[in-house]
């Protein structure tokens, strides 16, 4: 299959609902490919109003009253994203015989080794034919993709007044078919575990099989915690005649949004494995794959496609970037948290903004305020979390829940409601009260409640305050990983790009940790507060899981010290600052 090499070494992922649901419209013109979440039909709505009206361009809203809006509000706005994108490159292009400045805004980001930047540096100092110049740019210029984000597992079955509508109109199921039937030529990530039901339903569009040229116009990325989950998922996709592209590998806990931890598997073994592990991964994929095109009477490639393996999750210095592309051969990595800093790309207020500038390790945190009940990588102070604290102390806590999304807990209803809801909290709280505990176990158990927050409308407001369609003072709920803590300026695009290939350094601390080092602190902490929450008498599953997690970490111990032992002239700086903290949290881990 054709592939034309990312201008890029990096991506910019997903980051909340709507911190980068535009962002394709700001990078993609340069080359730089990013990642938006569909996971709401109503702030897609707005955003093609917003930029149907920003440009000119005719509009027509799409109303909840008519069949399958879901999937339509999301293929519209698709489409827009890729013909404003499409235009864009192509004015930049044709900008290229004035060498105007966002084509030297283009040129001057690609990395050094970058063989396009380097052709036309070659051009311009040979005084090459104008013309030669601009036909050659015009054929390998690439645009950065505009891929998206469906978490697998929100996939709410949906209702007409009270009848159930079939499972393709379920959430994640109305998402896929709206990206599917798009106009984009690009991936779609899935993340948050496998949803058998959704991966079958893939088979449905064709754009997910290769076409006459073998090209795949719609491409599956795996967003992964660990190789058996990859093998797994990547295979029983192959057997339905669907290729997994890329393995996206994100750190289970040094990330942004929601963490989901792993047994203590750590980055660097978990990359390990795949890079030996690849060659059998697409070898064994291939041949089911193969065999399910022929089941299909499709046409199937002579080979198999090539599989990319990326990573993202903490990244924060040129050297780790450049380290983990060439070590464990990575096609690009992921930067997520320090593009918050960046106007040019994500959507931030100025209040959040500079919270996240002054903020310090101590105010991010892995809290419990997700409805889903998984750990929520959060900024102490946020202006969601204020408004939810002020309508608790009014007696009436929790969330109208204008938006429905997140509708999992069945403890007290028969149709699923959300933890963050009033409804749901009201309920709870007559529960604890009817209990007559202390005053200190009521209070510690009535704040577990309290804690959860409408994260739909805190990570969906934050584009819609930017671009001015909510009152100024409206709350959101912001995402950073802890990498956040080292970004103390705002900053612009091209300077970002700088940083991450080396030109400049926005690290200003001297102690920030090694990316590695610092995942395995948060998973030593995650370990320890595991077996602070073990009620006595442990039971055998509980005590065994605790002895597998902790080997697991003592194992990716003994893989960092081999790691940083053997790697030649890399993180010559920090290399015995690294050995002394792997000492010091392997001693930590087997003093728990």
């Amino acid at each position: 299959m054709e592939n034309k090499t990312n201008a890029h070494t990096f991506h910019i992922p997903v980051m909340g609902i709507g911190f980068t649901v535009d962002t394709p419209v700001k990078v993609a013109h340069y080359g730089i490919t990013s990642v938006l979440s569909i996971a709401e039909d109503k702030l897609v709505e707005k955003m093609r109003e917003f930029y149907s009206k920003k440009l000119n361009l005719p509009f027509q809203s799409i109303s909840t009253k008519i069949e399958d809006f879901r999937a339509k509000r999301i293929t519209a706005y698709l489409n827009l994203l890729d013909e404003i994108t499409k235009d864009k490159f192509d004015e930049l292009k044709n900008s290229i015989a004035e060498k105007t400045t966002e084509v030297e805004k283009y040129m001057e980001m690609l990395p050094d080794f970058s063989e396009l930047k380097q052709k036309f540096n070659e051009f311009v100092e040979n005084n090459t034919i104008k013309e030669d110049v601009v036909n050659w740019l015009q054929k390998n210029m690439t645009l950065g993709a505009v891929d998206v984000n469906i978490m697998t597992k929100l996939d709410r079955v949906n209702y007409r007044g009270k009848e159930e509508l079939p499972t393709e109109y379920n959430d994640a199921h109305a998402a896929m078919r709206g990206f599917a039937m798009s106009n984009l030529n690009s991936s779609v990530v899935l993340s948050a575990g496998m949803n058998p039901r959704l991966y079958s339903y893939m088979e449905n569009f064709n754009d997910f099989f290769p076409d006459e040229n073998m090209q795949l116009k719609k491409q599956i990325i795996l967003k992964v915690s660990d190789f058996r989950s990859a093998f797994i998922q990547g295979k029983f996709l192959a057997k339905k005649g669907l290729w997994v592209s890329e393995y996206r590998v994100e750190s289970g806990l040094n990330c942004g949004g929601h963490a989901f931890a792993t047994d203590g598997y750590l980055l660097g073994p978990i990359l390990e494995e795949f890079k030996t592990k690849r060659a059998m991964l697409t070898e064994e994929a291939y041949q089911l794959y193969k065999e399910a095109l022929k089941r299909k009477n499709r046409s199937y490639p002579e080979q198999a496609f090539e599989i990319k393996i990326t990573a993202q999750g903490g990244v924060g210095t040129s050297e780790e970037h450049q380290f983990l592309l060439n070590h464990y051969e990575l096609s690009s990595v992921g930067w997520g948290s320090p593009f918050l800093l960046v106007p040019e790309v994500a959507n931030v207020d100025k209040t959040t903004s500079d919270l996240l500038r002054k903020s310090e390790e101590k105010d991010l945190y892995l809290s419990n305020i997700s409805p889903l009940g998984v750990p929520f990588n959060s900024l102490r102070g946020n202006t969601k979390d204020i408004e939810k604290m002020k309508i608790a102390a009014t007696g009436k806590p929790g969330s109208p829940c204008p938006q429905r999304y997140l509708l999992f807990n069945t403890e007290f209803t028969e149709k699923p409601i959300c933890t963050a809801s009033r409804q749901y909290q009201k309920l709870k709280i007559e529960e604890l009260d009817a209990k007559k505990l202390d005053t200190a176990t009521h209070q510690k158990a009535y704040n577990k409640i309290i804690e959860k927050a409408c994260l739909c409308a805190g990570l969906t407001n934050p584009a819609l305050l930017t671009n001015g369609l909510v009152p100024a003072d409206t709350p959101i709920s912001v995402c950073p990983g802890p990498n956040m803590a080292f970004f103390s300026e705002t900053v612009s695009l091209k300077n970002m790009v700088k940083h991450i290939y080396g030109k400049i350094n926005l690290v200003k601390q001297d102690d920030r940790p090694n990316l590695f080092i610092k995942e395995l602190s948060m998973y030593i902490d995650y370990l320890k507060n595991m077996i602070g929450e073990i009620k006595m008498p442990v039971e055998i599953k509980q005590k065994r899981h605790i002895q597998k997690f902790k080997k697991n970490l003592n194992d990716g111990i003994g893989y960092y010290k081999n790691l940083f032992s053997d790697v030649k002239n890399k993180f010559d700086s920090i290399k015995t600052n690294v050995i002394n903290d792997l000492e010091l949290l392997e001693e930590k881990l087997n003093n728990l």
